[in-house]
């Protein structure tokens, strides 16, 4: 049974590979495995049907024959548990790339994502100048940290790996900004993800939704 998940039938990152099925999409061809989208607008992501496959109504959700899951991390191991290209088979090398999917969405993700949401929500705030500094200071230390370790590697441990590909997509939020640049070992990273034939695929595949919708 091909699998199918949920995606923005109207992204709101205009087509530049942020919505969180990205990183689903990307997995599927990493590992050469057919699968179907279903595009949702923000109001089904709120109707009964959507939250009985993702209780707090947001996408990406993924669904295979019986099972149902949300949130990509778990779906993105799924997929990499179902074929070769994402996990090493060596059960310590496939432990640590399972810990670089943890530290990608835990520790480096939230602070990037708390400084993104600030600037959509606080922009006019009279303590938002405040809280700048403060923020972007938590995510340099997550950089500093990350780029210590990644050093002058190819990939965080060994061959690519899930834990790669979760990583480059926290970092993608960042591309460009001077907090990322200012890690050249990391923007390397990022842009040998991005050189990827399977990003590629999994890129041109989400923009086409939004090329779509706007008439293009």
């Amino acid at each position: 049974m091909t699998p199918v998940i949920t995606a923005f039938a109207a992204s709101p990152d205009k087509g530049r590979g942020l919505a969180r099925d990205m990183r689903v999409r990307w997995a599927f061809e990493e590992v050469g495995r057919p699968y179907e989208v279903r595009l949702v607008s923000f109001a089904e992501m709120k109707q009964p049907a959507h939250r009985a496959l993702h209780p707090f109504g947001q996408i990406p959700t993924f669904e295979e024959g019986g099972l149902a899951l949300f949130e990509t991390g778990a779906i993105v191991l799924r997929i990499a548990e179902s074929r070769p290209g994402l996990l090493p088979a060596d059960p310590d090398q496939r432990s640590r790339a399972i810990q670089w999917m943890f530290a990608a969405l835990n520790t480096v993700e939230p602070p990037i994502v708390e400084r993104e949401a600030a600037g959509y929500a606080e922009r006019d705030r009279p303590w938002h100048a405040e809280r700048l500094p403060m923020m972007d200071e938590r995510v340099t230390k997550r950089l500093a940290d990350l780029s210590a370790r990644l050093g002058d590697a190819e990939w965080l441990d060994g061959e690519f790996s899930a834990g790669d590909l979760m990583m480059a997509t926290v970092l993608l939020r960042i591309k460009g900004s001077t907090l990322l640049e200012a890690q050249p070992n990391l923007a390397a990273y990022l842009a040998r993800a991005e050189a990827r034939p399977a990003y590629r695929r999994a890129f041109e595949a989400q923009r086409a939704v939004f090329l779509k919708a706007q008439g293009g």
